[in-house]
């Protein structure tokens, strides 16, 4: 895939950023480069309306980690999705259809916090805020979103600076 990133905008504060992104494949880009960045042990978390983004991020991930991105699927239905192959394995995780208890968040530790990268679509539903670098997609137009990202912890503000540098 050789589609630029698009433009970061200035940041809307000390740790945080927007971008807007008018097609899947800069949708895509954003998120291949953000791959680049990982080193393993980063917690992502995705917030958005259906259909507004957030598997397509997920994809370029998956591209920029060496993961075959026609692979990614939403894991609506299936909780979690793992792939492997790739420079370092991809937890993609999506909460739309629960209500979390304590036993669930339990369960899912092994991938919210292991050496991986976790994906957590619909994070706001994990009922609890550990550090973890957040992107939050708005629709704008047809073709167009607004993703605002913003750093939760050193670790992670050190990662959103990154991003915003490369």
């Amino acid at each position: 895939m050789n589609v630029a990133t698009p433009p970061l905008r200035r940041p809307l504060d000390a740790a945080s950023f927007s971008v807007s992104t008018r097609s899947e494949d800069e949708t895509r880009a954003l998120g291949a480069r953000l791959a680049g960045l990982l080193r393993g042990g980063e917690l992502i978390g995705l917030r958005g309306d259906l259909g507004s983004g957030k598997t397509v991020f997920v994809r370029g991930l998956a591209d920029g980690l060496g993961i075959a991105a026609h692979k990614v699927r939403s894991p609506t239905f299936t909780l979690i999705n793992e792939y492997s192959g790739g420079r370092l394995p991809l937890y993609h995780i999506d909460l739309y259809r629960l209500a979390l208890t304590d036993v669930d968040r339990m369960a899912l530790r092994e991938y919210l916090y292991g050496d991986g990268v976790c994906v957590v679509e619909w994070f706001e539903r994990l009922g609890e805020t550990p550090p973890h670098l957040a992107i939050e997609f708005t629709f704008v137009g047809e073709n167009e979103r607004l993703l605002v990202v913003t750093g939760h912890g050193a670790r992670y503000d050190a990662l959103l600076d990154a991003l915003q540098d490369g």
